[in-house]
């Protein structure tokens, strides 16, 4: 018999943490949430404008996506930045993998769409990383479903380099930030 508390308990406690988490920053004053607010569509903005000036200057194909990553992946800290970059690289080259690799075995048609989707989000399960699942089906799809000239390997080879680059400036950016807030607020008592 294991000591271990049970799935059940264990989702139960992570919902409590959840609520109460929610009830303390409901109860923020407004100004407190504004400002918090404002400072994080600036580490946001900081990272998406870095990303996509960077990406122009290394002429990628479509440097939006660099931004676009910028914003999804900047979290409030560093851990909780680093957290959703792993997430996100995950999912960018097991979708990329999964769509070049349904265009390449089923041709370009709806049924290999549907192949690289489902093999896309188990592989992510099976990989034992679930929170990449969602961003491996979107990179899938946009690999599959957006509009592009080249070859499927180099759309996904480039998708790939667009979201390292975003997460390079987000975490720079995040990682910056945390010290600047560490140093204005001071050390804790």
């Amino acid at each position: 018999m294991s000591d271990k508390p049970s799935l059940r308990d264990n989702l139960r406690q992570l919902f409590d943490v959840q609520q109460g988490m929610a009830f303390v920053y409901r109860h923020l004053p407004w100004t407190h949430r504004l400002m918090q607010g404002a400072w994080f569509a600036l580490l946001a903005l900081l990272a998406a404008s870095a990303a996509y000036g960077l990406g122009l200057l290394l002429h990628t194909q479509q440097a939006f996506w660099a931004a676009l990553t910028a914003i999804a992946v900047t979290q409030q800290n560093y851990l909780d930045t680093r957290s959703s970059s792993r997430d996100q690289i995950i999912g960018a080259l097991v979708g990329s993998v999964a769509g070049f690799g349904a265009v390449l075995l089923l041709g370009e048609h709806y049924g290999a769409y549907v192949v690289g989707i489902v093999a896309a989000i188990g592989a992510c399960w099976l990989l034992g990383v679930g929170s990449a699942a969602r961003l491996s089906a979107s990179t899938t799809t946009i690999i599959m479903l957006v509009p592009h000239t080249g070859s499927f390997w180099l759309i996904a080879l480039t998708r790939v380099g667009e979201v390292a680059l975003g997460i390079a400036c987000a975490l720079a950016v995040v990682a910056v930030a945390e010290r600047v807030q560490h140093w204005w607020v001071g050390p804790g008592e």
